[in-house]
């Protein structure tokens, strides 16, 4: 699968899926356009990618701000002139707690992030996606399509059912357009995003759930891997999947399937 020509603008680039993604899909040709508010992080994936021969930019952005995003899909722009691929991937895991100890700023920030952040990133985008037609991925979460048992994730899993209906919605809005857009929903995936997690008082919110031993069937309980998901990503930036779209995939290796 080859994407020689194409520009691929990708949020969340410093470590895990986004990181992974940046550098298979720069692998299979594309330029790649990097959105990160970190810069330190986001710049050594431009480095690899540049070092393997590769073409990328980075532009330093908050993805829930609307002028950041604004200038930075802009510079973009500015330095290819189109967009074939946008893949919405930064998001952030936020505050775990019981609904009454949920504080609405932490609400708010999850949400903000993650659906407000995704509807942005492809907003603007969408006229440089409407000049060739292209493709839409975005980070879902098998929270809140498959998985409700992780007592406390509310925020996050709302968020992640609704970027699924987003991009049911305009998948169906932008189809006319030749611009795909599909979601995929990873499970446990061998990132660092669980350590900027924050659970509070869930001892006696959780409901008891027992789960088989290997909970991940496909694999005998270990998590997949982010160079996975970026298999994923580029199989649905390409065009081997040019019939594909208003779609989510789970790659979760089966394990929402046992706790759904």
């Amino acid at each position: 699968m080859q994407l020689t020509g194409k520009v691929a603008l990708i949020t969340g680039t410093g470590s895990g899926i986004g990181q992974a993604a940046a550098l298979q899909l720069a692998r299979a040709g594309a330029k790649v356009a990097a959105i990160d508010r970190n810069a330190e992080e986001a710049q050594e994936t431009i480095d690899k990618i540049r070092h393997e021969g590769g073409e990328a930019m980075l532009a330093i952005a908050d993805i829930s701000q609307v002028d950041q995003m604004q200038q930075a899909v802009q510079q973009v722009g500015e330095w290819c002139g189109h967009i074939d691929v946008v893949f919405a991937n930064a998001g952030i895991n936020g505050v775990w707690a019981p609904i009454e100890d949920l504080v609405p700023e932490e609400w708010d920030k999850t949400i903000d992030t993650n659906l407000r952040g995704t509807f942005l990133t492809v907003k603007y985008a969408i006229p440089y996606l409407k000049q060739y037609g292209g493709s839409v991925i975005i980070t879902s979460s098998v929270n809140g399509t498959r998985i409700f048992s992780n007592t406390g994730a509310t925020a996050y899993s709302c968020s992640k059912a609704a970027q699924v209906a987003f991009a049911k919605m305009i998948a169906l809005e932008l189809a006319k357009y030749r611009i795909r857009v599909n979601v995929i929903c990873p499970g446990a995936i061998d990132t660092e995003i669980g350590e900027s997690t924050k659970q509070r008082n869930l001892e006696n919110a959780k409901e008891p759930v027992e789960f088989p031993e290997g909970r991940i069937p496909l694999t005998d309980g270990k998590p997949g891997t982010a160079e996975q998901v970026a298999d994923l990503v580029l199989f649905l930036a390409s065009d081997a999947a040019s019939h594909i779209t208003g779609t989510e995939i789970w790659i979760d290796g089966g394990e929402s399937l046992l706790q759904g």
